[in-house]
């Protein structure tokens, strides 16, 4: 998804799906054009009585997402640290390296994902395949 929201399901148990580019995909484009993100175009004039789950692909996009009333963010980017200690430099730049996090009223899940970037492997941080299970509270 490139900046925008769909409803899933009909009703009250509805909810938003939204998603974004990746905030430096801007950097990365031959034309520059409709590329980054933009929370604005994705999540502004949304129904706040739905819940709306956000796909963005950098963790730290959430600070900037909670303001919209985000439930849940779905993030990857940071391979779980990859190689220890590189972790650590992750976290200057990544407030959310791994797993389950919150931020204000915005719950974020990083996944460790199963890849890598640069050297083909990890220390301390396994890849995982992550499953997550919604559930309405209104059903």
């Amino acid at each position: 998804m490139r900046n925008e929201r769909v409803d899933i399901g009909v009703g009250e148990t509805a909810l938003h799906l939204a998603g974004t580019d990746d905030r430096s995909a801007a950097r990365f484009s031959k034309d520059n054009e409709g590329h980054g993100e933009d929370l604005e175009k994705a999540l502004g004039g949304r129904d706040r009585n739905r819940a709306l789950v956000l796909l963005a692909h950098q963790p730290r996009t959430v600070i900037d997402a909670s303001r919209y009333g985000v439930d849940l963010q779905l993030s990857g980017h940071t391979h779980g640290g990859q190689i220890w200690p590189f972790g650590t430099l992750v976290r200057l730049q990544q407030q959310f390296l791994a797993g389950l996090g919150q931020h204000g009223e915005t719950l974020i899940y990083v996944s460790r994902g199963t890849g890598y970037w640069g050297p083909p492997m990890r220390l301390f941080a396994p890849a995982e395949i992550t499953q997550i299970v919604l559930r309405c509270a209104k059903a």
